[in-house]
């Protein structure tokens, strides 16, 4: 893959992932509303993805498009629909308008987070539970990846991404953590499997205290993790304790984000 854009590149991910889809040959071109500085082999587009026309542009003589621009946590729906919903349609439109044949699109556990623990492991292609306007958004765009790939035949790749920082901060992280290599693994397997289709997978590392998702999709695109969150296991639960498996954080998939503080009366 020559030349990746990738959209929202400012944010958590894209940072992370810049170092790591880092190629010889291979350009990272980044997007985002906030200015970035080019590194080698990366060059910068200031636009924002709810722009088709400034997007149809960037996707020009791209090989693949990974889209992760989103308000990445709940809002209220105007919100949502303008960047999440609207952003991701302007994604694969202007894909499809530049000829770019993938595109990889940054979803979310939270597409099915109501899925009980009864529930686990998630199967891949599980149908969606979301939790907030937030997974409304993420099953809307799985819903757009999965037309535009029959449609128009386009690779469309949706990753339901848990919880990818730096390090597991809390007794749930331990479960859902991807660290920022595995992150970079995932979305090289994406950009580097030969002509996959449609997908669902989800993207966590591979956690002993795991198992809450299935990672055979993944695996099957080529991905191979190599980080597991019990190397700092000690330290949270020191901090925070052992999880309790009948509280109500642990009840659901999507965590916190099925508790009553995200009812939509409650969204500032």
């Amino acid at each position: 893959m020559p030349t990746i854009l990738i959209t929202g590149a400012a944010g958590q991910i894209g940072t992370m992932l810049r170092p790591r889809l880092a190629r010889p040959g291979r350009t990272l071109r980044l997007l985002d509303t906030r200015p970035l500085t080019a590194g080698p082999g990366e060059e910068t587009v200031t636009a924002s993805v709810t722009d088709l026309a400034a997007l149809t542009a960037a996707c020009q003589g791209a090989d693949a498009v990974i889209h992760l621009a989103a308000i990445p946590g709940e809002a209220p729906w105007e919100r949502i629909l303008a960047a999440n919903i609207g952003g991701t349609y302007a994604a694969f439109e202007a894909a499809r308008r530049a000829g770019v044949p993938r595109v990889i699109y940054a979803s979310s556990n939270h597409a099915v987070g109501f899925t009980p623990r009864s529930g686990f492991p998630v199967p891949d292609y599980a149908f969606g539970a979301p939790d907030t306007y937030y997974g409304v958004s993420k099953v809307t765009g799985e819903a757009l990846a999965a037309l535009y790939h029959h449609r128009y035949r386009m690779d469309a790749i949706c990753l339901r991404i848990l919880t990818c920082i730096e390090r597991p901060l809390s007794s749930r992280q331990l479960s859902t953590w991807l660290s920022p290599d595995d992150a970079g693994r995932l979305f090289e397997a994406c950009l580097t499997a030969p002509r996959p289709g449609f997908r669902v997978a989800y993207g966590v590392s591979a956690n002993t205290r795991g198992g809450w998702v299935s990672l055979a999709e993944a695996r099957a695109l080529g991905y191979q993790p190599g980080d597991d969150a019990e190397a700092y296991a000690a330290e949270v639960i020191a901090a925070h304790g052992e999880p309790d498996p009948a509280g109500p954080v642990l009840a659901y998939l999507g965590g916190e984000f099925t508790l009553p503080d995200y009812d939509a009366d409650r969204l500032a």
